[in-house]
């Protein structure tokens, strides 16, 4: 086994992993406000069908253009075995975003967009629980002030306890996509853009289906072809992004970056549709930032063992992590079957695909 100590990697750098999770951030904070304003014309079931027929049909032609240009497979493609966790992806992908137009038909977008944050809670429960990665003391305590600012934003009344419906519904969007996107973390070797346009046309398919059962699937010609345009960037580039994020940062991590989305809808949901602010929301808001800066700024080191295993995805032999030789010189990215040696070392890491190790 060979062993190293505090010898640095390329790989540790994240400033990329990290830009392209503000990224999804910034498009996906497109949603609620723009959405909000689609509702008034389109049904919420067909909205949220046309969102993601947008994104899967933009990332497919994305990829057809992009087919002709590269010259050699640079990513792993999607097999059987993935089968199960592409079933649920898409299923949960069907209800998320169902939930959260009926649920923005209720509320202000700027309680949905901030609401939102709650994903970084389920996501980060489910990760640890399910997939077992490790989550420090900043990340725990930042799951705690995101709880509680979302038990703020759902009162309605404090006096009687009752609770909005509205906020109720993007909450349960907040854990079907929490858990949505751990089944993301284990399709995050394959290739992005294939995720993203089996994740559109599926999950845009089976609301389109559960639109037309229930009457919903009639708006005029511009509105839809706004809502898919919005589907496009607003979901499909995100998504896109978010996972070329999480293949290096992990679940949780990816997802406390991704909490810069909330922030930027608020922020367009007061200049856009000039909603009005409660003490309620400011004391929520309060909550949210201390809680997304502490899960940003969380930090991971300590010696660690990587096991040998064999697996395919799209790597270079700059990180640290790919010491295997090829017969002939092959130089930048590419995606092939290798097979990984037993290696100990030290360095700051996330849980990506490489570190998915048990701590104790």
């Amino acid at each position: 086994m060979q062993t190293h100590r505090e010898r640095p990697i390329a790989g540790d750098k994240q400033g990329r992993p990290v830009a392209l999770a503000l990224l999804a951030a910034a498009l996906y904070s497109l949603s609620a406000p723009a959405s909000k304003l689609l509702l008034v014309t389109i049904p919420p079931t067909l909205l949220a069908a046309l969102l993601y027929l947008g994104a899967g049909l933009g990332m497919l032609a994305v990829n057809l253009v992009g087919a002709q240009n590269r010259p050699a497979r640079t990513e792993a493609r999607i097999t059987r075995k993935d089968a199960p966790y592409v079933v649920a992806m898409i299923v949960l992908d069907i209800a998320a975003p169902i939930l959260l137009m009926l649920g923005l038909a209720q509320t202000t977008a700027a309680t949905a967009s901030l609401l939102n944050n709650a994903e970084i809670v389920a996501t980060a429960v489910i990760a640890l629980v399910a997939f077992h990665e490790a989550i420090g003391r900043r990340m725990w305590l930042a799951i705690v002030l995101i709880t509680l600012a979302s038990i703020v934003l759902s009162l309605q009344d404090v006096h009687n306890l009752s609770f909005s419906t509205g906020a109720l519904l993007v909450l349960l969007a907040c854990v079907c996509w929490g858990l949505e996107n751990n089944c993301t973390r284990m399709l995050s070797l394959k290739d992005p853009l294939q995720i993203v346009v089996v994740k559109g046309l599926g999950s845009g398919l089976g609301s389109l289906c559960i639109a037309l059962a229930l009457h919903e699937g009639h708006a005029p010609t511009g509105y839809v072809l706004l809502a898919l345009l919005l589907g496009f960037c607003a979901y499909g580039m995100s998504i896109y992004s978010y996972i070329l994020a999480q293949r290096a940062l992990g679940a949780a991590r990816t997802s406390a970056y991704y909490a810069a989305a909330p922030f930027i809808g608020v922020l367009l949901s007061w200049v856009v549709l000039r909603e009005e602010l409660t003490w309620s929301f400011g004391l929520a808001l309060a909550l949210m930032v201390a809680g997304a800066i502490l899960a940003i700024t969380e930090q991971h080191s300590h010696q660690h063992t990587h096991l040998v295993e064999t697996h395919e995805h799209r790597h270079n032999h700059r990180d640290g992590h790919h010491n295997h030789v090829h017969p002939t010189a092959i130089a930048g990215e590419h995606s092939h079957v290798h097979t990984h040696e037993a290696l100990t070392h030290i360095h700051a890491h996330w849980p990506d695909l490489h570190h998915r190790h048990s701590h104790h």
